[in-house]
């Protein structure tokens, strides 16, 4: 099969009389695809691929040395039929049969929106595709995924540093962010810079603790009062959030056949999260586990489900509609009111702050941590990570129970 001619670049020797440039000199390879030469004023040559049709797909993207001061090897280093073959790879992937317009690398909106619907089909939250969407710009948006450096991503990410957006939430949207770009370079094997989003979209440090607001008992019972005045619905919802420590999610899919009302042991089959990282979240998120109540809490919404079917959903708003899979868009400016009612910082304290003060009680109140874990749904690990501080003090207060303390009396007789 004839190769496509380009004296001028087909040898070393050729390539040294070139003038050294920023502009590669290319020559076409296929339709839309060209191979490009760089010729640098080191004498060590670079090669490229560029693909072009017109449209705004369009792309280019250096894959190798030219074999201008080494001999190749046809993995890094590359001579002049190598590089036309490493060109149409690059971009066609492993086909030579590809049409122009089914090889175009995704780029990272594209990226997004394969997760969002990886994630619909796993019944995720798909609001994990679309957060990052807000916050980048549309120059990065368009950009191929391979083609992603470090540098410009660290410099995004750092960009959102002391903005509308917490420490904590900027590391959630970043782990999204990387899950999407993963997903990418797992359905397209020309996708090799992954190292360019696990550095340039590292987390921040020091930022998981920032909302892990602990609130006092009564600080929790007036959260609980505030909220029964601002509205019925919220007010049970919020109870049963603060009696159980549970995530707002997880009680928003609460049924009505998951309340267990015991004479002595009234308690709720709470669905779990889909967190853990289990490939099959619907299978996961279907899972009940047991959680105690109060009596008080088992009479109040017993009464709010009166004459509901089983699979009803047992936590509804004012208006009769369920909270759904993001009940923060649902509770939030309500919320934020509460908080402010009870003398708090909305900016500082949210719904979470009543999970985060559930698992501290139970901590020191001497629940071993692996019974805390599991009925709140996480692992002592998370618990151990996030609450350390407050494990420390509960082992002193344990540790204290050991000590050996002298009879006074005894001892001014011994001297």
């Amino acid at each position: 099969m004839p190769k496509p001619r380009k004296i001028a670049l087909e040898t070393p020797t050729a390539r040294a009389k070139l003038t050294p440039r920023k502009a590669s000199y290319f020559v076409r390879v296929a339709p839309h695809i060209a191979l490009g030469y760089r010729r640098n004023a080191s004498g060590f040559g670079t090669w490229s691929v560029r693909f072009a049709d017109g449209s705004p797909n369009g792309w280019m993207r250096k894959f190798g040395i030219a074999d201008d001061m080494e001999p190749a090897d046809d993995k890094r280093v590359f001579n002049y039929d190598q590089a036309i073959k490493q060109a149409r790879t690059v971009a066609r992937g492993d086909s030579d049969t590809e049409t122009a317009s089914s090889f175009a690398p995704v780029n990272v909106d594209q990226a997004l929106t394969a997760y969002e619907r990886d994630l619909e089909a796993r019944q995720g939250s798909i609001y994990n595709a679309r957060m990052p969407r807000k916050h980048l710009s549309v120059a990065l948006l368009m950009k191929p995924v391979a083609m992603l450096s470090a540098t410009e991503l660290k410099k995004w990410r750092d960009s959102l540093i002391g903005g509308a957006l917490a420490d904590s939430s900027i590391n959630r949207m970043l782990k999204c962010l990387r899950t999407a770009l993963k997903l990418a370079a797992r359905h397209d094997p020309r996708i090799v810079n992954a190292d360019a989003w696990e550095v340039g979209l590292e987390s921040l440090p020091d930022a998981d603790n920032d909302r892990n607001v602990i609130l006092a008992d009564k600080q929790v019972s007036a959260f609980v009062r505030a909220s029964y005045v601002r509205d019925g619905a919220l007010g049970l919802y919020v109870d049963t959030l603060a009696v159980t420590g549970a995530r707002p999610s997880q009680a928003s899919r609460l049924l009505v056949a998951d309340l267990v009302v015991h004479p002595k042991a009234p308690r709720l089959r709470m669905p779990k999260s889909g967190k853990g990282g289990s490939k099959n979240r619907a299978a996961r998120k279907a899972e009940r586990f047991s959680v105690a109540i109060t009596a008080a809490l088992a009479l109040k919404l017993k009464a709010a489900a009166k004459g509901r079917a089983p699979d009803a959903p047992l936590l509804l708003q004012a208006d009769g509609a369920p909270w759904g899979e993001r009940p923060s868009d649902n509770y939030r400016e309500d919320i934020r009111a509460v908080v402010t009612a009870i003398g708090e910082d909305p900016d500082t304290v949210s719904m979470y702050a009543l999970r985060h003060s559930s698992i501290v009680r139970a901590l020191l109140l001497n629940v071993p941590v692996r019974i805390v874990a599991a009925s709140h749904d996480t692992s002592v690990a998370a618990i151990e990570r996030h609450y350390s501080k407050f494990i420390v003090e509960h082992a002193d207060d344990i540790s204290r129970r050991a000590l050996l303390h002298h009879d006074d009396a005894d001892m001014a007789m011994a001297s």
